[in-house]
């Protein structure tokens, strides 16, 4: 089975998943991919990646991506989170965070944690070929 993951940057932090994405390209083409609006059209465009789009965060694609977490349907969240800025569906990515908690999913927030997981799952992947 292949692994789903959801990926999802707030503006200030797309160019970084587009580079953590493409430092786990061959990866994650074997992946079911799920993703927001704007990130999902990047990693689309810019990577070739195949992934299936929500609608961007604001307009309820965290909760999109929260709806399949919860039906069993996204193994690991990606989300690069920006702290710094006040997000005006801060509630939204509030909901996303818990159900990862609720649901016992990996959740990794930033690039550290981002890498730790990837890194993990594509070793799991290697070893499982």
């Amino acid at each position: 089975m292949k692994t789903r993951i959801a990926l999802i940057a707030h503006d200030k932090k797309k160019d970084d998943m587009i580079t953590l994405a493409g430092e786990y390209l061959d990866f994650l083409k074997g992946c079911e991919l799920s993703a927001t609006g704007t990130t999902g059209g990047r990693l689309i465009n810019e990577l070739g990646l195949a992934v299936e789009r929500k609608h961007s965060g604001p307009f309820g694609g965290d909760l999109q991506i929260g709806s399949l977490l919860v039906e069993g349907l996204i193994d690991c969240v990606i989300f690069l989170r920006d702290p710094m800025t006040p997000q005006p569906h801060e509630p939204d990515i509030n909901a996303l965070v818990r159900a990862c908690d609720v649901h016992n999913v990996a959740c990794a927030t930033n690039l550290s944690s981002a890498h730790l997981v990837l890194s993990q799952l594509q070793a799991r992947a290697q070893a499982a070929a």
